[in-house]
């Protein structure tokens, strides 16, 4: 208590302020009488006995054996400053055996300590002594965490090791190129929603497809079919017209053929018209009618073709905005490839070849181009021949693109020596890398 009421004592007081040190005087009174122990005689230990000032400090009179209170020593205080107000130098106010030390300059603030090299705290008790910290068992806690991922990484390859060892088939990660990464660029190329496209793309290629439409086509055969694509094909390359508009046209005609009988004698027909058709739909410049009676060698009148032409139209309700299969077959040959020219040249050799054979027809546009792309990577002999980039792109895997590939690689052996050979002759000059001269692909279960 009296060590108490000393340091408060022992705060710096203005000099010269007589008023101030008699109202310290009597508000420390008024606090001292009403607390007991107050009038506590201090410890000797502590040494609150102090004498007369003398170079600053209170000296007691000779004779005089007391413990100094607040009040006593604001007395001595005010008697001193009485004695010395002539003096240069201040009166300092008294101070005790712990001398209250003048503010030093405040030391820069040190870094605190990292959780491991925090101080432990002393516990109140013998069971918290035990735990540790918290920052300790954080930094325990981490060093379990980073020990298992250590144990469950070396597990894993301990595991794989095994697989191999005893010859189970170890699942590899799989590799996604990105196929848009070049075109960011190019508006054209529509990077920020084209998988939104092909997205809608597989879900409406199921709608409006054709039908296996020869059994109730009672004058027209697959034969005759594949002998009208191979003069449409013909006539597309003379009028050098877009991929586009050869899909199209062959789509309009199986589409039509699919809803409607068609005499014999109305088959080109039809195949012309169904060209004009897909000309206004995707070419720019399309040939005048008088031209497709050209080409035709005046087979047909301007009024028949023009009358096929609404024909088809009303039978298919003017729905010409379907994915074909070239729409498809741009996107896969991306994934396969885009910088590689000759297997480019080669899947378009393998899309044409699908539009010959009937039996193609009635297979999804997305699985006749994912069969061409695999067909041109077997014929070419690419390693792998079907990559993880294919199967995310297509949504399909190798197994199920075997039975489209064997049609394919047979129509690609019997091209040579076959009647039809537009596609081929077209995929035989250097204009395309000469890509029909290859030896067809070696399919397994290809008679």
């Amino acid at each position: 208590m009296a060590t108490r009421n000393h340091r408060a004592a022992a705060a710096p007081q203005p000099a010269n302020t007589g008023a101030a040190v008699l109202a310290g005087k009597q508000k420390a009174a008024g606090a001292g009488a009403g607390r007991p122990g107050a009038r506590r005689r201090a410890l000797d230990d502590i040494g609150n006995i102090v004498t007369d000032v003398l170079d600053g400090k209170i000296k007691l009179p000779e004779g005089i054996n007391r413990p100094i209170t607040r009040s006593f020593g604001a007395q001595l205080l005010k008697n001193a400053a009485l004695a010395n107000k002539n003096a240069v130098a201040p009166v300092q106010p008294p101070v005790a055996a712990r001398a209250v030390p003048k503010p030093a300059r405040k030391a820069p603030a040190k870094p605190a300590p990292r959780p491991e090299q925090a101080p432990k705290k002393n516990a109140a008790g013998p069971d918290e002594n035990k735990k540790p910290s918290g920052a300790a068992g954080s930094s325990s806690s981490a060093q379990k965490n980073s020990r298992k991922k250590a144990a469950s990484t070396l597990t894993t390859v301990l595991t794989a090791r095994s697989k191999i060892a005893c010859g189970l088939p170890v699942k590899k990660k799989e590799f996604i190129e990105d196929i848009d990464k070049l075109d960011g660029d190019n508006q054209l190329a529509m990077v920020d929603y084209v998988e939104d496209i092909y997205t809608f793309y597989k879900a409406a290629q199921h709608e409006s497809r054709p039908t296996d439409y020869m059994v109730n086509q009672p004058e027209v055969n697959a034969k005759m079919r594949a002998i009208l694509m191979d003069w449409i094909a013909e006539a597309h390359g003379r009028f050098e017209l877009m991929p586009e508009t050869l899909y199209l046209t062959v789509y309009i005609v199986d589409r039509y053929l699919s809803l409607q009988p068609v005499p014999k004698r109305e088959f080109q027909l039809v195949g012309i018209a169904a060209m004009l058709i897909a000309c206004k739909y995707e070419e720019i410049w399309a040939p005048e009618v008088s031209d497709l009676i050209s080409i035709s060698d005046n087979a047909f009148s301007r009024e028949q073709i023009l009358a096929m032409e609404k024909t088809i139209l009303n039978n298919m309700e003017w729905n010409l905005t379907v994915p074909t299969p070239y729409h498809f077959l741009v996107r896969f040959a991306k994934a396969a490839g885009s910088a590689d020219e000759e297997l480019q040249h080669m899947i378009r050799f393998f899309g044409e070849l699908t539009l010959m054979d009937y039996r193609m027809t009635l297979t999804c546009p997305s699985m006749v181009a994912a069969c061409a792309v695999y067909a041109a990577r077997c014929t070419l002999k690419k390693s792998p021949l079907w990559t993880d980039t294919l199967t995310h792109h297509t949504g399909l895997h190798e197994q199920q693109l075997m039975e489209g590939t064997k049609i394919l690689v047979s129509s690609h052996v019997a091209a040579p020596e076959g009647n039809l050979k537009t596609v081929y002759q077209k995929y035989t000059t250097e204009q395309f890398s000469s890509v029909a001269l290859h030896p067809p692909a070696a399919v397994p279960g290809l008679a």
